[in-house]
């Protein structure tokens, strides 16, 4: 490592010459040393009320009901909008404020979208296959609430959850009108294929290519129902490698590259970036998955970040945010082995 080089440089150099692992090993070092920093500020919601869980086809969920509804939160008075309602699914590591509660919440927020978030058990480093139960149950929630259909936008393995929950629930596909996953590894990350060598996280292995997780998921129809799908990726992903794992057969898939030829955003980038921003809006508000000709002229060149996020914001999420899913990962517990498929999956 060469002196004087930022978090960056380090982590272009671990990529370079250890593969996706040195990039996680140099994580795991800045969660330990990064300077303290102001927290990133919350989206304002509330808790919402949900009587029991919302019976939908499919398998028996397993989770307790309680814990299901606690880890559900919308704005207080919900719903108010006319508009579809809107759940953000956080990825791998962190938790809904620390992946959405500086960027697209408060951004959809002010267009007058009713934005629910969720948290997941263990911060999403547990079966993907559990952590999947809470993101069916929020589904069926906002539906049964507002009677619409709902919006999902899910970042990182977020976008696993909805489509494991789409692909064995069929009832859910008459609750979901769009499914927008941003630098979701699609069909598994060499970077959890590295980190697994060693025990790891439950959810690092379902995530490792060729995992029995994700050969279930991908072995059927990879985009189950009259929904609409949209994939949206970065060539600059240093988490999801190679990163056209993202995309999946029968989506909209969209490279940021291939809107903005030489645009660098990161795997945490796609949340504040404004063009991932920019194709989540045209997905949620026109029929159909987004589409990159619809989009504003001169879009590349526009203000770089989601309405309401500055530099500041960005450089104090990169200070608590991969350090935050880096801690996670190295504190959660590891297995050698990745969970059994449940019954439901097992069986086909």
């Amino acid at each position: 490592m060469r002196p004087h080089q930022s978090r960056g440089d380090r982590v272009r150099d671990a990529f370079t010459a250890h593969g996706p692992l040195g990039v996680l090993l140099v994580m795991l070092v800045v969660a330990t040393v990064v300077v303290p920093v102001a927290p990133v500020t919350p989206a304002v919601a509330q808790p919402a009320r949900w009587a029991g869980v919302v019976p939908v086809d499919g398998p028996p969920l397993s989770t307790p009901p309680d814990r299901l509804a606690a880890a559900l939160n919308c704005p207080a008075g919900f719903p108010r909008s006319a508009r579809e309602p809107v759940l953000l699914v956080h990825g791998t590591g962190v938790d809904a404020d620390l992946n959405w509660g500086w960027n697209q919440a408060p951004a959809l927020r002010g267009r007058g979208y009713d934005v629910c978030t969720i948290d997941l058990p263990g911060r999403s480093t547990g079966d993907i296959q559990e952590s999947a139960e809470y993101v069916v149950h929020a589904v069926a929630a906002l539906h049964s609430a507002t009677g619409r259909k709902a919006d999902v936008i899910a970042h990182s393995q977020g976008g696993l959850q909805i489509r494991w929950g789409l692909t064995w629930w069929p009832g859910l596909r008459n609750m979901v009108d769009d499914v927008v996953s941003l630098g979701t590894p699609e069909h598994g990350t060499e970077a959890s294929a590295l980190l697994c060598a060693l025990p790891c996280a439950a959810a690092a292995h379902q995530m490792t290519p060729g995992s029995a997780f994700l050969t279930a998921l991908n072995s059927g129809d990879q985009t189950p129902g009259a929904v609409s799908y949209t994939s949206i990726y970065t060539r600059d992903d240093l988490v999801v490698v190679p990163y056209r794992t993202a995309a999946k057969d029968g989506a909209r898939n969209i490279g940021i590259q291939e809107v903005c030829g030489i645009r660098l955003v990161t795997h945490v980038g796609l949340v504040y970036d404004s063009v991932a921003f920019w194709l989540v809006l045209d997905a949620l508000s026109r029929p159909g998955p987004a589409d990159p000709q619809r989009l504003p002229t001169g879009v590349c060149l526009r203000y770089p970040y989601v309405p309401g996020v500055g530099a500041l914001d960005v450089a104090r999420a990169s200070a608590v945010v991969v350090p935050a899913a880096a801690t996670a990962l190295a504190t959660a517990s590891r297995t050698h082995h990745e969970p059994p498929l449940r019954p439901y999956a097992s069986q086909q």
